[in-house]
This record gives C-alpha cells, structure tokens and sequence, in this order.
C-alpha cells in the first residue's frame, strides 16, 4: 500500500509540473488565452497590474476554498495538492527565469508545446482520478447543484476567453489561440486512450487448448472459450475471447501464427477494460 501511494503521488507530482512547464515557458510568454482560469490569467496580466503566475495562484487558491466548502473535505485531498502545486510552481518559475518573450520565434511550434505539455499532464491526472482544480471545480460545483451540461458550459467558457483575446492582442495570437482551444481536448483524450490501449482478440480456431494454455501459462492472463459453428462450412470451432496489453499481443499474434496458421484472429483496440489485471471500477 505504501509503494502504491508513493507512486500515486509521484504521477500526480510529475504531471502537475509538466502542466506548469509547458504553461509558464509556452502559454503565459506567447498570450495564448485557450484553457480556463490560466487563459484568463494571460488576458489579466496584460493589464500590467498583476502577472498571469500570481492571477492563477490568487484565483486557484479561491477556488480551492470555496471548493472545500462547497465540495466537503473528501474533494479536497487531491485536488488541492494539484492545484497549490500548480499554482506555485508557475510563480516560482516567474521569478527564477523570468521571461519576456517565447523562448523562439516560432509561434507555431510554441503552440504545439502549448497545448502538448499540458494535455499531456491533464491526461495523466485525469487517468489516475484527479485534477489540477481551476474550471474543475466550478464543474464540480455545477454538476452537484444542477443539471447543467458541464462539458458544454466549460467550453462556452474557454471559447470566450479565447475570443476576448482578439481583441485585448492581434489577430494572430487570437488565432492561434483559437486553434490552441480546438486541438486542446482532441489531444487529451488521445493521451488518456494511448495510456489505456489494449489488445481484444477473437480467436476462431479448431483446437482452443495450445492457446489457452499460452495464454494462462506463459502470459499470466486469463480467456473464455465458446463452441460455435462455421456459418460456410458448418462445422464446429471455437472461440477464444481474451484481452491484453500490446507487448502480449504480440507474443499471442506470433504464437498463433506459427501454432495454428489456420486460425481466424481479430484484433480490436481498446481503452476501457474493467477488471482484475486492468482497471478497477
């Protein structure tokens, strides 16, 4: 249990300072206004009167309060580490490497580490049941006393943001970041599924026994095997249902394939597998 915790906190420790990398040295130094409380960071801090660090560890810190008030004790745990991790990494980084323009002169491509980097940090936290607090926790609050449409709700939000941009900066980076807001969820349920990705295989064979115990014997796993007949030959097979991660799926492929070259596999990609070996509900 307590080599489970320590991992747990490392993952969320890792990926909350990936989020804080690619926020400070690629968002916050380019004006890119896509993404909640630190797009609205980026609009505030062009008023001169405070940075777009402090503005979020200000308004994270509120959030996080009026959370465990509304949210109870339980919300808090995770969350607040995130999010005060977060928060004070970004105003850190602002005074050890203070930054007063993007690091190159490729606008482009310090989008690309814009909206990668924190992706990325969001799909981890996000796969292992937490948060970096912000907008989140105005959802949270949303969903417990409404039937608000969450997921629309935050991006009217994050669209309006990003709009304002245009018109507090040029057109360019309200352009940029407009694309920013358009790839940013597209990328994050891309990460969260390649760290889920698993093979489903359908075996159609006439002898189930060498594969099964491959399968249970050599690559520890498990598989359920069903008589079926043969729509055009009307014979009797077998099918084998198993699942797996993508180094067995290549071991099982290869093992089939020189065992039982006649067998009929079918290879499906999967994120979502609940179960002993897999995910827990």
């Amino acid at each position: 249990m307590m080599k489970e915790k320590m991992h747990y906190f490392l993952m969320m420790t890792v990926s909350t300072l990936i989020m804080a990398f690619g926020t400070y040295f690629f968002k916050f130094t380019n004006n890119f206004t896509f993404g909640g409380i630190t797009g609205l960071a980026v609009l505030v801090a062009k008023t001169g009167f405070i940075s777009a660090s402090d503005f979020n560890l200000i308004m994270s810190m509120i959030l996080l309060v009026i959370g465990l008030i509304v949210l109870g004790r339980k919300f808090a745990a995770k969350t607040a580490y995130c999010s005060i991790l977060l928060s004070i990494s970004l105003s850190v980084m602002e005074r050890l490497w203070p930054m007063n323009a993007p690091l190159t002169d490729q606008p482009m491509l310090e989008l690309c580490f814009a909206v990668a980097l924190p992706a990325l940090g969001s799909a981890i936290l996000f796969n292992i049941g937490a948060s970096s607090g912000g907008t989140d926790i105005i959802a949270m609050i949303l969903k417990k006393y409404s039937s608000f449409d969450i997921g629309r709700a935050l991006l009217v939000s994050d669209a309006l943001i990003t709009a304002v941009g245009f018109f507090i900066f040029d057109i360019e980076t309200g352009l940029y970041s407009v694309l920013g807001l358009a790839i940013r969820s597209f990328m994050i349920d891309n990460f969260i599924e390649s760290f889920n990705l698993s093979k489903y295989f359908n075996v159609v064979c006439d002898h189930p026994e060498p594969i099964c115990d491959f399968i249970v014997h050599t690559l520890n796993r498990s598989a359920s095997v069903c008589l079926a007949k043969g729509a055009y030959s009307g014979q009797d097979k077998y099918i084998i249902f198993t699942a797996l991660n993508r180094v067995q799926a290549v071991r099982l492929r290869n093992f089939i394939r020189q065992n039982d070259p006649k067998a009929f596999i079918l290879i499906s990609n999967t994120s979502e597998i609940i179960g002993k070996g897999f995910h827990s509900v």
